[in-house]
């Protein structure tokens, strides 16, 4: 059910980081990882299950947004989650 905006405290931009803010050049990340540096967190930051799904339903599509400035990594095996990185023109 949609709320007046005066329902709420505050209101803020919605604003993201671009992919050149957010990724280290040389670096590759998994979508969890991503998912925690949109939130100011470390990429390896402990977060519980539930919190981690909020993070990851925020990365998916900002992954989706950003893929022109990104490049996907082979997973190292069928198990383990693709890697994703910063375009460079290397």
């Amino acid at each position: 059910m949609p709320r007046p905006k005066d329902a709420f405290e505050g209101i803020y931009p919605c604003e993201f980081y671009t992919p050149e803010e957010l990724l280290d050049p040389e670096q590759m990340y998994t979508i969890d990882e991503i998912a925690r540096l949109l939130q100011g967190l470390d990429p390896d930051a402990d977060v519980d299950e539930g919190t981690e799904a909020v993070l990851v339903d925020w990365a998916v599509p900002w992954v989706m947004t950003n893929a022109d400035d990104l490049v996907i990594g082979e997973p190292p095996t069928e198990d383990d989650p693709g890697y994703y990185g910063l375009r460079t023109d290397e």
